[in-house]
């Protein structure tokens, strides 16, 4: 796609309000949301997008009830275990970012093998925000930088300490779920990306709403500030 974006973040919103609507245990929308990830990271695949990042379990997730974290996390472990094939069949690296030391030593074991096998790929990458916070994101930072000695540094300093060092910044952040407002999501980072709101819940996200995106982008003239 000309001028369409290279870099997507997403806010995946509106898994348990989807369950409720129909009836179902919030468990279910969890379900359907992280069955979706794979397929929209085909989508933007399709249109030349080379990186998307997803926003998957933030850093106040974890005051959620217990048993919702124990189920998410089940749910999270099984997901990329049972779609690691598929993932480098697709050729797509996946990265996680955020604080990994608040999950259990067999989640963090999971996400290691996960980078580990799926380094090489060259198709797109996947970032997963786990365990993040754009705050924490910062003032993990801002500790790293002064535990090394530094008192004056410039951007491309601190942002080889952020967790997504790295990685692109998003040309376009997508909130599903009608809320619109980004939730500690890429705060350094999203500074000057465009902004696309949207009712529909993430399970029933389409193709079809998600390239249609993709193209208001293309048609927005980004000014950087300027």
């Amino acid at each position: 796609m000309t001028n369409g974006p290279k870099a997507i973040g997403i806010i995946m919103d509106g898994n348990r309000r989807w369950a409720r609507e129909r009836g179902l245990p919030t468990f279910e929308g969890h379900k359907m949301g992280i069955e979706k990830i794979t397929e929209v990271f085909s989508w933007a695949q399709e249109v030349g997008v080379a990186q998307v990042t997803i926003y998957a379990f933030s850093t106040e997730n974890w005051k959620r009830a217990p048993e919702e974290v124990a189920y998410l996390m089940e749910l999270f472990e099984k997901f990329f275990t049972e779609n690691l094939s598929k993932l480098q069949e697709k050729g797509g690296r996946v990265r996680f970012m955020g604080d990994r030391s608040l999950a259990s030593k067999k989640t963090q074991e999971i996400l290691e093998e996960v980078e580990e096998k799926t380094a090489l790929g060259t198709a797109g990458t996947l970032a997963v925000a786990f365990s993040y916070g754009g705050r924490p994101e910062i003032l993990s930072a801002v500790n790293s930088l002064l535990k090394e000695g530094k008192s004056v540094v410039n951007e491309e300093e601190f942002e080889s300490a952020l967790w997504t060092a790295g990685l692109q910044d998003p040309d376009l952040i997508l909130r599903t779920g009608g809320e619109q407002r980004l939730s500690n999501f890429l705060a350094w980072q999203s500074v000057y990306s465009e902004l696309f709101f949207t009712a529909t819940k993430w399970p029933a996200f389409s193709k079809e709403e998600f390239m249609n995106i993709c193209s208001t982008y293309a048609e927005r003239e980004r000014r950087h500030g300027k």
